[in-house]
């Protein structure tokens, strides 16, 4: 049975060219691999592929309009047989009954996706940015609309392969002389000859280009991630429809702040006096807001205090990470006389004196701070 092109791409039979572009790429955004990788989505990106391939070309369109399945008289699967390419797949074809026209192909084919990549600070990945990137790709020919004519002429059959896109040649194998199949050199395999190539882009329906585009880079974005721009890649040949452009963003390195996801990392340096003490110290946020930290009494090296909601903002959810503050208590290396005696009366106050500690005492000391935690 032949399939039936048009509710692929959900059309009528009388949508025109345009139409039919424009269900392509609404289409081709929703199954597009890049965006979904399920295997469903996959052969559904296939078919749409193969609709929009079949009612582009006017051939194959009429034969559809006809009852019919232009695919069917070739398969639609290029380089013949396994893959072959045109060498043993054509002899084994020929041989086996594998042949048959695959038929041209259209003229006019979809465009690749592009990939840039763009860095931005810490602060804009914080509050959101836009950036201004500069693609060279192949954009569509403003000279003759994608036709690839000068005049706008439609393409003429071509006379070489009276437009199957395909020529016949006998060729000598170990096995004999067997009929091969070839794609048209003429028309390079579309089966149509434009008389007046457009002398911008040579027929192509496409030219090269440079573009300023700006990107909006949404808040809470990380490293690795990628914005998709639908529609900004690069245009097909024939004046086919754009790919689309990704443009990975790389977040620098902050001078205060090191990010984990969406909390960020900061060490305060506390002097051992305020770290036995307590204290406090005012950090200002990627918010620009001014957050109090409180030092505890006794604060030890490696401790931490946390901040909530004080982090990077979560990409497209509500919320925000958290401040996690880094205690590393500075021991004075060198000290005056009076801040000598100071530290001798504390330490003949309290008594202390270094030790060695016992495995007994580590154990111990695990399980009572368990126990107090289990308590709590």
């Amino acid at each position: 049975m032949a399939r039936d092109y048009y509710g692929i791409l959900g059309l009528d039979k009388d949508a025109t060219d345009n139409e039919i572009k424009k269900a392509y790429r609404k289409l081709a955004r929703k199954y597009h691999p890049d965006v979904n990788d399920t295997e469903e989505a996959a052969e559904m990106f296939r078919e749409i592929s193969i609709a929009q391939e079949v009612l582009t070309d006017p051939q194959k369109r009429r034969i559809v309009d006809m009852g019919g399945d232009p695919m069917e008289q070739g398969g639609g699967m290029p380089g013949g047989a396994g893959g072959f390419g045109g060498g043993f797949g054509d002899i084994f074809d020929a041989f086996f009954g594998g042949g048959g026209s695959r038929g041209p192909r259209s003229r006019v084919q979809p465009g690749s996706d592009a990939l840039l990549r763009t860095s931005i600070t810490l602060e804009e990945a914080y509050r959101g940015a836009q950036h201004t990137v500069t693609v060279d790709t192949a954009v569509l020919c403003d000279t003759c609309q994608g036709s690839g004519s000068e005049t706008g002429a439609k393409p003429v059959t071509c006379g070489t392969c009276n437009g199957m896109g395909e020529i016949q040649e006998v060729q000598r194998s170990f096995l004999g002389n067997v009929m091969t199949t070839r794609a048209c050199h003429q028309c390079q395999g579309t089966g149509e000859i434009i008389t007046d190539p457009c002398t911008t882009c040579h027929g192509d329906g496409r030219k090269k280009a440079r573009r300023d585009l700006t990107v909006n880079i949404p808040a809470g974005i990380d490293t690795g991630m990628r914005i998709r721009m639908a529609g900004q890649g690069e245009v097909g040949p024939g004046g086919g429809p754009a790919g689309d452009l990704y443009v990975e963003v790389t977040v620098t390195g902050h001078h205060i702040f090191t990010r984990d996801h969406d909390d960020l990392h900061v060490t305060v340096r506390v002097p051992m006096v305020e770290a036995a003490l307590g204290s406090s110290i005012d950090i200002t946020g990627l918010d620009e807001k001014t957050h109090t930290v409180t030092i505890p009494a006794g604060a030890q090296p490696g401790g931490t205090a946390h901040l909530e909601a004080a982090g990077m903002p979560r990409l497209r959810r509500e919320g925000h990470g958290d401040m996690i503050v880094h205690f590393q208590v500075d021991v004075p290396t060198e000290l005056d006389g009076q801040s000598r005696k100071l530290l001798e009366k504390v330490r003949h106050h309290r008594g202390d004196q270094a030790s060695v500690e016992t495995h007994d005492e580590e154990h111990r000391g695990f399980f009572g701070r368990f126990k107090n935690r289990k308590r709590r």
